[in-house]
């Protein structure tokens, strides 16, 4: 859990923020419904302690294994990928359109005390697990003076 400070200037920004949204949205010209359903997709990961280490699990529904990527450099884990859209779906009209498409990066910094060279991950029916076990604990050496 990270410790966030309190800044009262975010709820004005927030603010901000929202009437932009809500303005913005009704005087900007029409888009249309593929413009509408380009957002940044961010799978879904849980994070959670196991007895041997730690445990990620990413929902990644409609994705080939060949398509993601798991990377460790300097304590940070990178998860990326794409899902590419359906081709066979061209033909049909949409009246609504929500599944996401596209690529994705989620960033998780390690842990201290955990094992970065032997992670394992698994995927199975759209749910990928990766498994960042501890590492060995040195025990103390004891140095004999001469």
């Amino acid at each position: 859990m990270e410790l966030v400070r309190f800044n009262p200037w975010n709820d004005v920004w927030n603010l901000s923020n929202r009437f932009n949204r809500i303005f913005g949205s009704r005087l900007a010209p029409a888009r249309t419904l593929e413009e509408n359903c380009n957002y940044a997709w961010r799978p879904a990961v849980d994070i959670y302690a196991e007895e041997n280490g730690v445990a990620l699990k990413a929902e990644l529904p409609g994705i080939d294994k060949k398509d993601i990527s798991i990377d460790v450099k300097d304590g940070v884990l990178t998860l990326s990928g794409e899902r590419t859209v359906e081709n066979e779906t061209e033909e049909k009209n949409y009246y609504r359109r929500e599944r996401t498409y596209g690529k994705f990066q989620r960033l998780f910094t390690l842990p201290e005390g955990v094992s970065a060279e032997e992670i394992t991950a698994d995927f199975k029916d759209g749910v990928l697990k990766v498994h960042i076990p501890k590492a060995e604990v040195e025990e103390p050496k004891k140095i004999t003076i001469h």
